[in-house]
């Protein structure tokens, strides 16, 4: 595929769990050459066959123009930066890092003072969606940095993400991101209360969810899950570790901006309870918490329901 002269800079990636995974091959499918870094070399492997160039030095990721990353909390993101052997340890430095991991806006914005210190360009970009919303084009960026710095990035943003979204300097974005997780955690428990109160009066998971994702209450995200949540199929798309910090990163903002956020709290504490009660797959395992804590037994559907993807 030809290049356009909006898509000149040379380009890092590190982090291919999941969502980075999905997110580079995107880049990769663009015709875009791109260096590849992951902890396990193995999980990063496919990429490779697919052009990348795979590296097994952060460093080596430093020459390039723009870095890419996605990890799993900010405390890795410091690690990989900053650490002994991170991606900042030796003379060659990127000149502008662009974020995806999911921290709060205090972590975000000492990363960027730090980054600041050595002339590099700090863009938070968090998303909205999952590996196969990426593979699908639907996935959502919002973004805020330099505004500047931002339009430079903004045309590989366009090539991973269905929309980008800037919002302004600094750390602005990652704010945005937790508003969308918190009510991606409220609105998933509520889905599992209405859904076992159907159940339990009769009527079908999937017949109630087409109702729903026909009437104005519908959504992408009901329709997405509205398959997993008919059959039981919790493959992970979102674990309920990482709900849990996203909550505790909504309800510490909460705090610091003087906001009551009550509905937040009760969906922290049943995330709690749905990682104390052992249910380690995806969030939406909340559906199964509720069923239990109601005295009904689920069992699959086994009906064949539209993702909308």
């Amino acid at each position: 595929m030809t290049q356009n002269n909006d898509l000149r800079h040379s380009l890092g990636w590190l982090g291919t769990g999941r969502m980075g995974f999905a997110m580079a091959d995107r880049l990769l499918s663009s015709g875009l050459n791109l260096k590849v870094w992951n902890r396990t070399q193995s999980k990063a492997k496919p990429l490779a066959d697919k052009g990348a160039q795979l590296e097994n030095r952060l460093t080596n990721l430093a020459s390039c123009e723009i870095v890419f990353m996605i990890v799993a909390s900010a405390r890795e993101v410091e690690h990989v930066l900053f650490g002994t052997d991170g991606l900042l340890s030796g003379e060659d430095k990127p000149k502008i890092i662009v974020d995806s991991t999911s921290i709060g806006p205090m972590e975000s914005a000492d990363i960027r003072a730090k980054l600041a210190v050595l002339d590099i360009a700090f863009i938070a970009a968090p998303v909205s969606g999952n590996a196969k919303v990426i593979n699908a084009g639907k996935l959502s960026v919002v973004a805020s940095g330099p505004a500047a710095l931002f339009a430079e990035v903004e045309p590989y943003l366009n090539i991973i993400g269905r929309s980008v979204s800037y919002v302004g300097e600094g750390d602005l974005a990652r704010i945005a991101k937790i508003c969308h997780n918190v009510m991606l955690g409220v609105v998933t428990q509520n889905l599992a209360e209405i859904l076992v109160l159907a159940e339990k009066s009769g009527l079908k998971r999937h017949d109630f969810l087409s109702f729903l994702n026909s009437s104005v209450m519908g959504s992408m995200f009901t329709q997405y899950k509205s398959p997993a949540l008919t059959n039981l199929d919790f493959e992970v798309t979102f674990t309920p570790q990482l709900m849990l910090k996203d909550l505790d990163l909504g309800l510490t903002a909460s705090r610091q901006m003087g906001v009551p956020m009550p509905t937040t709290s009760v969906t922290r504490d049943q995330v709690q309870s749905l990682i104390g009660h052992g249910f380690g797959d995806d969030f939406s395992q909340l559906l199964l918490l509720e069923a239990a804590a109601s005295g009904l037994t689920m069992e699959p559907e086994n009906v064949d329901v539209d993702d909308g993807l």
